[in-house]
C-alpha cells in the first residue's frame, strides 16, 4: 500500500465519528487531540487540523503533514517547503477561508469541478465548526477554498496542477467513488395527465388496463391493449369513483394520486 493509500484509508475509517456532546450541544471534546504528542492541549477546541495530524501519525507519515492544531500554521508549513498549490491533488491537505486559516481536511479524489474530501470538525453543511468526520464534496472554484498543501509522498503525487506534471511519476490515482446503483422502481411512475391526452400507444397503457381489470373497474369489451381508448378512460373513471371522486373529478383522465394507488407494475 502506498503512502497516499494509507492516509486515505486511515482517514475514511473515521467517517461517522462524532465529538462529545454535553449541555445540549456538541463541545469539541475529541479523541484525536490527546493521541497526538504535542497537541494534547488542543482538546475541547476546534480540531479539523488536529484530525489531519492524527491521520498522518496513524498512517506512519507524520513528517509529510504539519503537526499543528492551526490551519494557518499548516498553510505556512507547506508554503515554506514550496509545496502549496491552487490545484487539488490526491492526498493533499485542503485549506479554506481567508489565508486558509478557517478549516482543513484531506483530498481523496478530484475531478474537473470538485475536490472530494475527508474532513474533521465539520457537518452536513460543511461548517468549519461542526461535530464530526464527514465525506465532503467541495467546488474547486468556490471563493471559500484557499488552496492545497502537497505532502512529499515517496511514490509521487497525482495533481491537477500542470506545474507538477513531472513530479507525479509513479503515483497511484484514487478515483472518484462510483455512485450507488439505483434499482428500478417496483411500480410505474405516473407519466403525467398530458401524456394520456396525446392518445399514447405504450405497454404502460396495457399494464394500467390490466390493473383496472384486477381491481374490478373494467369497462373493456375486448380487454386492455397498448393503445389508449375510450374504454381505458371509462375504466379509469370507475377507478376514480371507487376512490371517492365524483363529477368532474371522475373524468377518466389519470391523476397522480389515483395512479399511485393503482400500483401499475413497472414495464
Amino acid at each position: 500500500m502506498t503512502d497516499v493509500e494509507k492516509v486515505i484509508s486511515v482517514a475514511k475509517a473515521e467517517v461517522g465519528y462524532r465529538e462529545g456532546y454535553s449541555g445540549g450541544r456538541y463541545n469539541n471534546k475529541n479523541k484525536f487531540s490527546p493521541a497526538v504528542p504535542g497537541l494534547e492541549w488542543s482538546d475541547w477546541q476546534p480540531w479539523c487540523a488536529t484530525f489531519v495530524s492524527w491521520v498522518a501519525l496513524k498512517a506512519g507519515v507524520a513528517d509529510l503533514y504539519p503537526r499543528t492544531a492551526s490551519c494557518a500554521t499548516g498553510v505556512s508549513w507547506f508554503k515554506n517547503k514550496g509545496r502549496f498549490s491552487e490545484y487539488p491533488a490526491v492526498g493533499a491537505q485542503i485549506f479554506f477561508g481567508s489565508g486558509g486559516g478557517s478549516h482543513t481536511g484531506i483530498v481523496y479524489a478530484y475531478d474537473a469541478d470538485y475536490a472530494y474530501t475527508i474532513e474533521g470538525n465539520t457537518n452536513d453543511s460543511g461548517s468549519a465548526e461542526g461535530n464530526g468526520v464527514y465525506l465532503k464534496k467541495r467546488a474547486r472554484r468556490d471563493a471559500y477554498l484557499y488552496g492545497y498543501g502537497y505532502p512529499e509522498f515517496a511514490e509521487g503525487i497525482v495533481s491537477a496542477d500542470p506545474k507538477w506534471g513531472g513530479k507525479a511519476s509513479g503515483a497511484v490515482s484514487v478515483s472518484k467513488p462510483k455512485p450507488k446503483p439505483t434499482t428500478k422502481p417496483k411500480y410505474e411512475p405516473f407519466p403525467g395527465a398530458a401524456w394520456f391526452k396525446k392518445n399514447p400507444k405504450s405497454p404502460i397503457v396495457t399494464a394500467m388496463g390490466k390493473r383496472l381489470v384486477a381491481v374490478g373497474c373494467s369497462a373493456y369489451k375486448d380487454g386492455p391493449g397498448p393503445q389508449w381508448t375510450d374504454a381505458d378512460k371509462a375504466s379509469y373513471a370507475k377507478w376514480q369513483r371507487k376512490n371517492g371522486y365524483t363529477g368532474a373529478d371522475a373524468d377518466g383522465w389519470p391523476g397522480k394520486s389515483t395512479w399511485d394507488k393503482l400500483k401499475v407494475p413497472n414495464v
